[in-house]
């Protein structure tokens, strides 16, 4: 593991790379709102990708190194996204395929700019379909925007709403919340099954 900062529009970002002992591809994992890289689900993620051959590294964005928990305006977020992307596909990650992913915001930002970063597939960890108690407030349009593969991994009992599979996009439900700490193993396992079809597919 190696850590390093990123300059980006909006400030200094910070990545942190686990490389897997054979890199095929590398898949870009983002937090959520209010919290950081550390959490089970990322973590069972970045074990699972760098199992099967596929380097990782985990994003904090800008507000996040300032100290801020309460998230930056949506446009601060996707720039700083595509500016650490780019960085990364410049440098450790030249020649790769890249994957975006995270965990609920995470999983947003992803999706919003996987056309512009030219993501090969998308990987969302309790996307917030909506906030809880608001299905009318529903943010599904940033992922069925996605015209990548896609795999959305969803704790059963999450109060943010659950999507739907749909052409392109599979939905793995897990025991569990919005957390998805009930159960890294199975999410390990959902994530490795995954990435492992991707890369078949890549190299098809």
């Amino acid at each position: 593991m190696t850590g390093s900062t990123v300059a980006t529009p909006h400030g200094p970002a910070k990545v942190e790379l686990h490389r897997a002992e054979r890199g095929d591809a590398a898949l870009l994992l983002g937090h959520g709102a209010g919290g950081s890289i550390n959490t089970p689900d990322l973590m069972a993620a970045t074990r699972a990708a760098t199992a099967v051959g596929v380097h990782v590294a985990l994003v904090t964005q800008p507000y996040r190194v300032a100290g801020r928990r309460a998230p930056a305006p949506t446009r601060q977020l996707d720039e700083a996204w595509l500016a650490i992307s780019r960085n990364l596909s410049e440098g450790p990650f030249s020649g790769l395929p890249l994957i975006f992913g995270g965990r609920s915001s995470g999983a947003r930002v992803a999706c919003r700019s996987a056309r512009a970063g030219a993501a090969v597939a998308v990987l969302c960890l309790a996307f917030p379909v909506h906030p809880p108690g608001r299905p009318d407030r529903s943010r599904m349009e940033e992922l069925d925007g996605v015209a990548v593969p896609v795999l959305v991994v969803q704790g059963e009992r999450d109060p943010f709403g659950r999507p739907e599979a749909a052409a392109g996009r599979e939905v793995v439900l897990l025991p569990g919340d919005h957390s998805l700490k009930a159960d890294p193993e199975m999410l390990q396992s959902a994530v490795a099954a995954w990435l492992t079809g991707q890369l078949r597919a890549l190299t098809d």
